[in-house]
């Protein structure tokens, strides 16, 4: 038995030297605590991607835009397309096992000349999808949390008063997230439980206490246009209709790149991050398709669910089946689950702004970390302020929300597909750099398909969803798409061509300081201290010089001042 132990630390001590050692590779010291498993980084991207939230929340959308039949067939085809997103981004943190995102995928995996340009792009798009997703998940949360509150009560939801329950929402996750960082992790344990045994005992018991089941004609054949009169399916094509239908099920597969966040705080990361990622998308897929059906065999009247008083066909599913106060119940419990979703995107949206300020993406007023709560405050409440203003067009738009997560689908995947791009494109030099997940000679195909799948999704979200297409029905997707890309270019080819260079020059500082770029003030309060060490060891070597490296800081940063 002793010998059995003793050989288990002995491996488990190899594993650590081995992950050290894969870090060091890229010049970071182990300074983050790496004792986290496989299964905790597979329940940190499950959590996000959190399946109920997107199902619960567009389910009416997918019930009018192709119908149960699409929404079954289309979350099967969606999740092996996905997939191969997943399969590429794998391959690309197995190669660079640190806890970067897309923005410092592109601007690692691109050649030099390019690195800024490709961080730039990536790092807008990813920009408008992280506040994209915010609001579409808090928003979400309003809209439920306002249709809830009409069962058995004389409360009458309007749009004003959905906003105003969003705002408090926002609100809420930023005091957590400004004031609450510590808590954060055990907020995340909690989410990563409700998520998993509390939205299966959800579908079970839907499933059991449901009086009647629909048959499998009617959930993997039946097709509904609710779109207009006439229907796109009459103005285009069915094929049409079902293709947009597909937005429940992409904008549900999203924020698996969690997984890669979380890299260097996961032993073997070169192995366990890109299973995390592939694992995620693969686990969440299955487990979304049996809530999904637990919803779609549990419709009792199909008609009276597209036509529910509540204006939300879960709800009205939960009180056909449970009645009005078991569907409450089970409300609440989705609720807690969207809740904790939108708490932990607007985390992730707050880190990404405040690392893209840093490199002047955004304005250096928002790099800056309070040191009494170690939380990047301003890029926090910049998040909720921006993911509020993308859901105002609520107010006189009936398809806002589906616009909100179209835009999140669109700016979240394009900024996974850059990095994926740049190494279909440089495939010699990506190549030369893989880790030990390497799909071999599948990797440019399966890039390619992964590419290709992002460029149709692209298009389709952009299209109109309702008839006749009106400034109400008007799918602003496009509008914001295109602000983004068109600006984005734009500013670059004036001005920020000549000044920004993208993270390259804060990942070689925190490869020389060895620390954790996307830990906010980490990188700052490294040059401090070496600033402070370098002026020590001049006074007591006599010089009144300050080190070479303090002097070098000292450079780098007038001169990026001076540039701006």
């Amino acid at each position: 038995m002793a010998e059995l132990e003793n050989g288990l630390e002995r491996h488990l001590s190899t594993v650590e030297e081995k992950d050290a050692q894969e870090l060091g590779k890229f010049g970071y010291k182990q300074e983050l605590r790496r004792d986290w498993g496989l299964m905790h980084n597979f329940g940190i991207s499950f959590s996000i991607i959190s399946v109920i939230t997107g199902i619960t929340t567009l389910f009416q959308y997918g019930l009018v835009t192709g119908g149960p039949g699409v929404m079954s067939v289309g979350w099967i085809v969606v999740s092996v397309f996905t997939m191969f997103v997943a399969l590429g981004m794998a391959e690309i943190v197995s190669a660079i096992p640190t806890a970067g995102g897309p923005y410092y995928w592109s601007a690692m995996l691109a050649p030099a000349k390019h690195s800024a340009f490709a961080s730039w792009i990536t790092g807008w798009f990813n920009l408008l999808g992280q506040v994209a997703v915010t609001t579409g998940i808090s928003f979400g949360l309003a809209g439920l949390i306002s249709t809830t509150a009409t069962v058995k009560s004389s409360y009458e939801a309007t749009p004003g008063k959905t906003i105003g329950i969003y705002a408090a929402v926002l609100i809420s996750h930023g005091i957590v997230n400004t004031f609450g960082v510590h808590i954060l992790r055990y907020l995340n344990n909690t989410s990563i439980l409700l998520h998993s045994v509390g939205v299966t005992s959800l579908a079970i018991a839907v499933l059991a206490k449901a009086p009647t089941h629909q048959s499998a004609k009617f959930v993997f054949a039946t097709f509904n246009d609710g779109t207009g009169d006439p229907g796109w399916s009459i103005r285009a094509s069915p094929a049409y209709v079902a293709a947009c239908g597909a937005l429940m099920s992409q904008y549900t597969l999203t924020g698996f790149d969690a997984s890669a966040h979380l890299s260097e705080e996961t032993k073997n990361a070169s192995w366990s991050a890109p299973i995390g990622v592939i694992s995620s998308v693969g686990f969440s897929s299955l487990f979304g398709f049996f809530v999904l059906m637990s919803f779609l065999f549990s419709i009792q009247d199909f008609e009276g669910t597209v036509g529910s008083a509540y204006a939300q066909p879960v709800l009205q599913i939960f009180v056909d089946i449970a009645g009005d106060d078991g569907a409450v119940v089970m409300m609440c419990l989705i609720m807690i689950c969207v809740w904790h979703c939108g708490l932990f995107s607007m985390t992730s949206n707050s880190r990404m702004m405040f690392a893209f300020a840093r490199d002047g993406g955004i304005p250096r007023f928002f790099h800056k970390v309070d040191n009494k709560f170690k939380s990047p405050i301003r890029t926090v409440w910049l998040a909720a302020f921006l993911s509020f203003c993308l859901a105002l067009p609520s107010l006189g738009s009936s398809v806002a929300f589906a616009a909100a997560t179209s835009i999140a689908t669109i700016g979240l995947y394009i900024s996974y597909g850059i990095p994926i791009l740049i190494g279909l494109l440089y495939a010699k030099d990506f190549t030369a750099r893989k880790g030990p997940f390497n799909l071999g000679l599948f990797s440019r195909p399966v890039a390619f398909i992964a590419v290709a799948w992002i460029g149709f999704i692209t298009i389709i979200f952009c299209l109109p969803t309702a008839n006749p297409v009106t400034s109400q029905t008007l799918n602003y997707t496009v509008v914001a798409v295109g602000i983004i890309a068109i600006g984005s270019i734009g500013v670059w080819l004036v001005t920020a061509r000549r000044w920004f260079v993208g993270p390259s020059k804060e990942v070689q500082e925190a490869e020389q300081f060895g620390v954790d770029l996307l830990e906010p003030g980490a990188l700052e309060e490294a040059e401090r201290k070496a600033e402070l060490e370098g002026r020590e060891r001049g006074e007591l070597s006599g010089d009144s010089k300050p080190s070479e490296l303090g002097e070098d800081a000292k450079a780098v940063e007038m001169d990026a001042e001076g540039k701006k």
